[in-house]
């Protein structure tokens, strides 16, 4: 999927390079964008409707001379792609102040149980109370797994392994959380390597037996547009109320998948985007496309960061702790950790305006895997070592050598780590660092989170308004100077850039150009 994105956005720039828009530039960039929807698998009638009506949209003789031409093809892209993705149908969700049962069918091998236990996970998140069944009998180890995620999450489960009959499972799990006033109870179903009758009907008889009220489709997003006669078969045996993607990160038939449910008229309510439990997305295909296309989506990543991240009163505290030069050891684990929660770099990146495919999704696994080693190593410090600020403690010899035997991994990395703290030290350092001009609000920096206005006119008073982003960056040496910064945090960095952090290698491709470099400041001056 990102491929896509990096696609059409690339055929867009055509029209922002160009000098004027004529209709062989025109036909140009649909043809660039018509071959990378084919790529990722889109039906060929979908493709051909969606250039005829942009092209409705886009008519050049009729578009006034005032009007901003790319603009204009960039609006007509985005609402024809959204109308592919939008089945104009409303999804079903969960209901506050009642009792929800949920049922998940689906094929084997869709990720139906990691599923299950994500939407529980999501819905825990928002303040319901769930439960999970597992009424799976006829793939060995279903509930082994089911049980394995449900501690992961800390969600009750249930389920059996001397009772056959799924329909009584699953009757026997609902009761029980009935009783105990769980009012989300989830309940997982079997699944067959194709599909059969005896799948339909053990679905009816599960359905008959808990009596849901919402089914949940969970569809492998890598099978394309054999995903419509998948869709369409549950469709007809039960009523699917929306519909779950799952596998969609780096899978090329992802459009084929997508725009074949839409065309069953089934709701996506979810997509999956990776093994980790908070790698579950809510679907709105205006946000999707959103993304796609490199406007990015702030909201969404403001809401990702508040649920990953330490509750609001600590990062009060940190961010005071910075502003005083107390830039620890403990602050940098605690951020590489909510950086692992958050999933893949790329696709937070993707949620800025702009900077969609800046770090391709290849670099994701490389960045993780560097971000656990150094917290090993952190993990094998004491308390007082987290804490220290002064850096004399942490360069004694001997603490280095123990902390490599205690981690596993050695005294050179070990060194590196600590580099790249002191960087990180002084970076932040001179970035948040107070004004002489602006004060300390009364009752510190926790009285900020309690009074917004406080906390605006700090922020206005640290950066200047939003525009200090840019002189911070140009302070950080412009965009070369951000991509360090993310090298010293373990990331692989932007492409063109050579490696950083723990000694990896640098990702291939061209670096941003200097026009994309200034247009990035621009952008970040008039926000």
């Amino acid at each position: 999927m990102a491929e896509l994105g990096a696609s059409i956005t690339s055929a867009l720039a055509k029209a922002t390079r160009a000098k004027s828009v004529d209709s062989e530039l025109l036909d140009s960039i649909l043809k660039e964008i018509s071959t990378a929807l084919l790529s990722a698998d889109v039906n060929v009638k979908l493709v051909a409707t969606l250039r005829t009506n942009i092209k409705k949209r886009v008519n050049l003789e009729e578009l006034g001379s005032g009007l901003n031409v790319e603009r204009v093809i960039n609006e007509a892209v985005y609402r024809e792609l959204v109308a592919i993705l939008d089945p104009g149908v409303p999804k079903r969700s969960p209901k506050r102040g009642k009792q929800n049962v949920v049922m998940f069918v689906g094929l084997q091998g869709a990720g139906k149980t990691t599923s299950a236990a994500k939407y529980a996970h999501y819905y825990k998140k928002k303040g319901f109370k769930p439960a999970l069944v597992c009424a799976d009998t006829f793939r060995a180890g279903a509930l082994d797994q089911l049980k394995q995620n449900a501690t992961k999450v800390q969600i009750p489960y249930y389920g059996s392994f001397q009772e056959t009959d799924p329909a009584i499972i699953a009757a026997n799990g609902v009761k029980r959380f009935r009783e105990e006033r769980r009012d989300l109870i989830i309940v997982d179903t079997s699944g067959r390597h194709r599909q059969e009758d005896s799948l339909f009907e053990e679905m009816r008889q599960v359905a008959t037996a808990v009596k849901p009220d919402i089914v949940i489709f969970v569809m492998d997003g890598s099978i394309g547009q054999a995903a419509y006669d998948q869709a369409k078969a549950f469709h007809d045996s039960v009523d699917v109320g929306s519909v779950i993607i799952t596998k969609l990160d780096g899978h090329a038939k992802g459009g084929g998948a997508l725009s074949a449910v839409v065309a069953t008229k089934s709701p996506i309510a979810f997509i999956g985007t990776g093994e980790h439990m908070n790698e579950f997305d809510e679907f709105d295909a205006e946000k999707f496309v959103g993304t796609l296309m490199g406007r990015g989506d702030i909201g969404g990543l403001i809401n990702k960061i508040r649920e990953v991240g330490p509750p609001e009163e600590q990062q009060m505290e940190m961010m005071e702790k910075v502003m005083k030069g107390q830039f620890s050891l403990r602050i940098m684990y605690n951020q590489f950790a909510s950086m692992m929660k958050m999933g893949g770099m790329s696709s937070m990146m993707s949620m800025l305006p702009g900077m969609a495919n800046v770090i391709p999704p290849s670099s994701d696994k490389e960045t993780q895997a560097r971000l656990k080693r150094m917290m090993c190593i952190m993990d094998s410090m004491t308390d007082k070592e987290l804490d220290h600020t002064t850096g004399q403690m942490i360069s004694e010899r001997s603490r280095i050598e123990r902390w490599a035997r205690g981690s596993g991994t050695t005294v050179p990395e070990v060194e590196v780590l600590l580099a790249e703290y002191k960087k990180l030290q002084e970076m932040f350092g001179k970035s948040m660092k107070l004004p002489k001009n602006a004060k300390m609000p009364k009752g510190g920096m926790q009285n900020l989170g309690k009074n917004p206005q406080a906390a605006m006119k700090m922020a206005q008073s640290m950066m200047g308004g939003m525009g200090g982003m840019a002189k911070m960056m140009e302070q950080m040496g412009g965009m070369e100077g951000m991509q360090k910064m993310m090298q010293q945090m373990g990331m692989p960095g932007m492409p063109g850039m050579p490696g950083g952090g723990m000694g990896g290698g640098g990702m291939p491709g061209g670096s941003m150009t200097a026009a994309q470099q200034a247009k990035l400041k621009q952008m970040m001056k008039k926000m």
